[in-house]
C-alpha cells in the first residue's frame, strides 16, 4: 500500500512528540506531548484513508470524530483521546493541577500503544514500544 508523504510526516512527528513526552520532567508538558503524539498518529491515518467530502457546508469535525468515522475499528481509541483533550488544554495553559504524574505516565504509554496500532493499521511494522526501549536501556 502506497502511503502519502503527509502520512509519513505525521508518523515522524508523532514519534518526536512521544520522545519529548518521555524526556520531559514536567508533568503537564509530558501529558500534553503524549496527547499531541496521539493526535499526530490519528492525523497520519486520516491522511492515508480520508477522502475529501463533497464541497457543501457541514459542521467542522475534530480529528477524533473523523477517526471514528474513517477507521471505526479505532473508535474506542478516538473516544479515549477525545476525553483527554480538555486536560491537555488545561495542562498547556499552565495548570499545575490539571493532570497527575500518573495521568501523564499512563497517557505516554497509551499514546505509544496507539501509535503502534496506527502503524499496523497502515500496513507498517510497528515501532519498538517505549517500555521495551526503556527496559533495554536499563539492561544495557
Amino acid at each position: 500500500m502506497h502511503l502519502p508523504a503527509t502520512t509519513h510526516s505525521y508518523l515522524l512527528r508523532a514519534a518526536e512528540s512521544l520522545s519529548e513526552a518521555v524526556a520531559s520532567r514536567d508533568v503537564a508538558e509530558r501529558y500534553a506531548c503524549a496527547h499531541v503524539a496521539a493526535l499526530r498518529a490519528a492525523a497520519a491515518l486520516l491522511a492515508a484513508r480520508a477522502r475529501p467530502a463533497a464541497p457543501r457546508r457541514r459542521a467542522q469535525k475534530n480529528a477524533w470524530v473523523l477517526l471514528a468515522e474513517v477507521a471505526p475499528e479505532l473508535g474506542e481509541w478516538a473516544t479515549f483521546f477525545a476525553a483527554g483533550a480538555a486536560k491537555r488544554a488545561a495542562a498547556e495553559s499552565g495548570s499545575t493541577r490539571a493532570v497527575s504524574e500518573r495521568d501523564a505516565d499512563d497517557l505516554v504509554r497509551d499514546a505509544d500503544r496507539f501509535l503502534a496500532v496506527v502503524e499496523q493499521a497502515l500496513g507498517l511494522t510497528p515501532h519498538v514500544p517505549l517500555g521495551e526501549q526503556l527496559a533495554g536501556r536499563a539492561a544495557g
